[in-house]
């Protein structure tokens, strides 16, 4: 997957852009890991229940340059990518996914556009 502007997952009521403001100090404020290649890793588990180990695993990298990034959702093992927005799984899922994706958007890491 290469780095994009723009991110529109599967039935995600959002589609979210790199935000023009974004800092790679609010990156590093925000939990994102710095990468030796210069990329940042914002990596969790999106859990009913905390710390269970059960649920999917949110995946955001943004590259050196801070012009683009990428955002998915996998299985716990990080091996294929799951659609959490589908009546299967747990709201709670979901709105952990909507709430880290806020807090982002609030930081101008990134900016949402509703669907």
């Amino acid at each position: 997957m290469a780095f994009t502007q723009s991110v529109k997952l599967p039935n995600c009521k959002y589609s979210y852009s790199i935000s023009p403001n974004i800092k790679k100090f609010t990156l590093r404020d925000t939990t994102f890991a710095p990468q030796a290649n210069g990329t940042f890793i914002f990596s969790r588990m999106l859990e009913v229940a905390p710390n269970s180990g059960e649920g999917f695993l949110m995946k955001v990298t943004v590259n050196a340059d801070l012009s683009g990034f990428k955002l998915s959702i996998t299985d716990k093992s990080a091996t294929r990518n799951v659609n959490i927005f589908t009546g299967k799984t747990d709201p709670i899922i979901v709105e952990k996914f909507y709430f880290q994706m806020q807090l982002f958007v609030d930081r101008d890491v990134f900016t949402a556009t509703e669907n």
